[in-house]
């Protein structure tokens, strides 16, 4: 995968950040894009690829979607009105995905996680990733399969 911030990838899209503990942390069993409604100060600061999405999750109360514990950093040139850098922002969905969102994360050990941030048409779009969380022995198992990927693709490769 391309640099996070750097490049322009498939249809206009450029990421600013992929939270890689994800996968590590949950089973992700579906995705969801969302918009976010965000300040222009905090357009700015994203544009210079400076945020932290590996603390965050998402939270559906009252039929909308929110965004929590996401740090986007105050941008440096904006004025004495520059926004918090912790504070909640609202997730642009469709009422009907909202509601499946909330079918499904009323199970229990279901929870929704900010997987990759991004620009798509000068857009700023989350994807959303419905998850539930792995066991030590998941995490595991995981790794092993992992190191034992690599160690066949060294194997296949010519010296």
């Amino acid at each position: 995968m391309a640099k996070a911030g750097r490049s322009l990838g498939e249809g206009g899209i450029k990421t600013i950040a992929v939270n890689k503990k994800a996968r590590h942390r949950f089973h992700i069993e579906d995705t969801v894009e969302a918009g976010l409604v965000l300040l222009g100060s905090e357009v700015k600061s994203l544009r210079g690829g400076r945020v932290s999405i590996t603390e965050g999750y998402v939270r559906l109360e009252d039929g909308e979607a929110f965004l929590v514990d996401v740090h986007v950093p105050p941008y440096e040139q904006a004025n004495r009105q520059n926004h918090d850098p912790l504070r909640p922002r609202k997730l642009l969905l469709h009422k009907k995905e909202i509601q499946r969102l909330i079918g499904k994360i009323s199970r229990q050990g279901y929870t929704l996680v900010p997987m990759r941030l991004y620009f798509r048409r000068g857009r700023a779009k989350l994807e959303i990733g419905l998850g539930r969380g792995k066991k030590l022995h998941d995490k595991r198992h995981d790794q092993k399969a992992k190191d034992a990927r690599r160690e066949m693709d060294r194997a296949r490769k010519p010296r």
